[in-house]
């Protein structure tokens, strides 16, 4: 004896699957977050760390209100970090612009001498300079190792962190800092 499903339980169930399927699925459900990137249950405020260009102006966080901030604390002097500043160059390459930019802020006593050194080194071009000047970046932000990176939203609230090296331009990484971008904010105009 087989059990028959009545035609209008099926189309029922049917119409129900259907719906599902057609209902939105946040973006950030839809990219899971690469390996050892924690993201937060709720975004966490971040401390507005004081820091200096190139010429050495006076900058901050602050100033990147409205953009999706991938903040990576780095120093010449360590190896991981080092290695990961090309993938970081690329990434600014192709997401940077109006609603995306990598802050690459070092941590060396030397000063932007150092970084400018660096940069030209390992052909970094796209990514700005930025020198912790009060020598607390990392202790302020929690950071308990080099490479220490968040992923701060366009209010400015720390959405996620990563500590130590990543491949911030392969293509999982780069899926995912899609999905975290606000919609309509995906790298530069066109």
């Amino acid at each position: 004896m087989s059990a028959r499903i009545p035609d209008r339980m099926f189309r029922g169930l049917a119409l129900l699957m259907f719906a599902a399927l057609m209902l939105p699925v946040p973006a950030a459900a839809a990219q899971k977050p690469p390996a050892n990137f924690i993201v937060h249950s709720a975004p966490k405020q971040v401390a507005d760390i004081p820091f200096a260009d190139e010429q050495g102006r006076a900058r901050s966080l602050a100033e990147f209100r409205g953009k999706t901030v991938l903040l990576n604390i780095w120093a010449t002097w360590c190896g991981p970090c080092r290695r990961e500043m090309p993938a970081l160059d690329r990434l600014q390459a192709r997401l940077g612009g109006e609603r995306f930019q990598v802050v690459a802020l070092s941590i060396d006593r030397g000063g932007p001498g150092a970084i400018e050194k660096f940069y030209a080194e390992t052909s970094v071009r796209n990514l700005a300079l930025f020198v912790d000047t009060s020598g607390r970046a990392g202790s302020s932000l929690g950071l308990v190792g080099l490479p220490g990176t968040l992923l701060i939203d366009p209010e400015g609230r720390e959405v996620g962190r990563l500590i130590g090296p990543a491949e911030w331009d392969s293509p999982e990484m780069v899926a995912f800092l899609e999905t975290q971008i606000s919609p309509g904010q995906t790298g530069r105009e066109n």
